[in-house]
């Protein structure tokens, strides 16, 4: 089932940039757009979303106390042109603050954020067969779905990455960090400076290295005490 969005600014041209942004993601879905937020509040009342779009300087009704008003309000992704407001909004639950310009590889870790909450979200009970997973983009145009119980290693290339999965490798523009920061903590830790691997595919642990499907990786000074420590807290 796809993501339902709703975009809520007051600039068309904006509207467009995050609709292209969501079009080129096929598990989002835009299903309305508006200018001011009372037209939106409009909608809701009749409609369900997963996450609203939403700007903050909007005329009669800003993005702060449209927010304010809603008694259960979908996740919230902040869209505007000013930071200053980035403080007053967190309390207010909001998933995540984007400034514009809105550049594609920090509008993905906004969707990312998405999908880990909504998979959080999910019960027990729930009768979906859905696997936690990001989007990455590997090229220009094509976002490539991975799943994270595929992921074996993540390898650091200075300003890129290159993802080893069971099923294939691929090359994304983006730091360690910031990745490392979308993926459970429970399930992969970071061993390295130039490496983040998942849990469950460490086959070995010798001396100050892990090994995962034959290749051995050196564990950094400043990481061994944690990687050790948690490797014998998931020990049986």
């Amino acid at each position: 089932m796809k993501i339902k969005c709703l975009i809520v600014d007051d600039e068309p041209l904006a509207i467009n940039v995050i609709k292209n942004y969501l079009e080129q993601i096929e598990d989002f879905e835009v299903i309305n757009t508006f200018t001011n937020a009372i037209s939106s509040l409009n909608f809701l009342k009749t409609n369900n979303v997963d996450v609203i779009f939403l700007d903050i300087n909007m005329p009669v009704l800003d993005g702060i106390n449209f927010i304010k008003s809603l008694e259960n309000p979908p996740l919230v992704i902040i869209t505007s042109a000013y930071e200053e407001f980035a403080a007053e909004t967190y309390d207010l639950d909001v998933l995540d603050y984007l400034v514009k310009p809105i550049e594609f590889p920090r509008f993905m870790k906004a969707l990312n954020k998405i999908n880990r909450r909504l998979d959080n979200n999910k019960t027990f009970n729930d009768t979906t067969k859905d696997r936690p997973y990001l989007f990455v983009k590997i090229d220009k145009k094509k976002m490539k779905k991975i799943f994270l119980d595929e992921i074996l290693i993540i390898e650091s290339l200075k300003d890129y990455l290159k993802i080893s999965t069971t099923t294939g490798k691929y090359i994304i523009h983006s730091t360690l960090s910031d990745f490392t920061d979308l993926l459970p903590s429970k399930d992969f830790i970071r061993i390295h400076r130039s490496y983040t691997v998942a849990m469950d595919k460490i086959d070995a642990v010798e001396g100050n290295s892990i090994e995962i499907e034959g290749l051995r990786y050196v564990i950094g000074r400043s990481y061994i005490d944690e990687v050790k420590q948690k490797i014998l807290n998931s020990s049986i």
